[in-house]
């Protein structure tokens, strides 16, 4: 892993290098298509202060909120593959706003892309990616995987595991992981901790299984929690409780909070 024992830092921060994956919906606001750029400033002020208090961030973005090639405009389209790869160009576009929201809050950013467009972005080289970080640059990781059929929850876990990151950061719109959904179920409530393979076995849909299973295999934990809520993401690295952390200890008992 990128860090040292947390016990031995100075920095307060308990998870320094990380991957935060964030929505393309999440950059709607409240608006019913394109991007909001309030959304994009507060999100650039989060990673801002993270940055600023020694974190190693790297972010991968979704395109639901342009074009999303598994649903409504994909599943009128008769290629799957065609579709997924609009869904990855759309992932780009945000993936520029958010480059142009980060460099005007004043950081160093890089944006990188799984299939090439070197006029817009640089190609994926995992060490000179780990060398962005290391050089305390935001990188930005768009088109997904590269590949169709593959989600940007996927592309996260893959590219959290190929940079070394210490967690996985799962920024959306709910506090956390919940027995049902909250935005329609009040009587649902949220886990504190929960055991990896329940989020699979009760359907809680925190990633698709592909993303999970990766998460899995590379012993990397996953924390959702809510993003639109301004300093959340620093309090996350500091090892605050917040949201809900998925982790791969099988003899823990889930935590739900009333």
């Amino acid at each position: 892993m990128a860090s040292d024992d947390p016990s031995h830092r100075t920095d307060g921060l308990r998870y320094r290098r990380v991957l935060l994956k964030l929505s393309g919906e999440a950059l709607l606001g409240d608006q019913a298509f394109g991007i909001d750029h309030a959304v994009l400033r507060q999100y650039a002020a989060d990673v801002k202060e993270a940055v600023d208090e020694g974190a190693q961030v790297a972010l991968v973005i979704g395109g639901g909120n342009i074009f999303r090639g598994v649903s409504n405009e994909g599943a009128k389209m008769s290629s799957r593959a065609h579709a997924d790869y609009m869904g990855m160009l759309a992932t780009m576009i945000n993936g520029m706003a958010l480059q142009d929201a980060l460099e005007a809050a004043g950081m160093h950013t890089r944006l990188i892309s799984a299939i090439d467009m070197n006029e817009i972005a640089e190609p994926f080289i995992r060490r000179r990616a780990i060398r962005h970080l290391e050089k305390g640059r935001v990188v930005v990781f768009g088109a997904g995987t590269g590949h169709p059929y593959f989600s940007t929850d996927t592309a996260a876990a893959l590219r959290a595991a190929e940079m070394d990151a210490e967690v996985i950061l799962k920024g959306t719109r709910v506090d956390g992981v919940y027995t049902g959904d909250p935005e329609t179920d009040p009587s649902a409530k949220r886990y504190e901790a929960i055991y990896g393979a329940e989020v699979i076995q009760r359907d809680l849909k925190v990633m698709d299984l592909t993303a999970v299973t990766l998460a899995k295999e590379s012993g990397l934990p996953l924390i959702v929690f809510n993003m639109n809520a301004p300093g959340t993401f620093a309090r996350v690295l500091r090892g605050e409780p917040v949201g809900t952390t998925v982790h791969w200890d099988e003899a823990a008992e889930p935590l739900v909070l009333a």
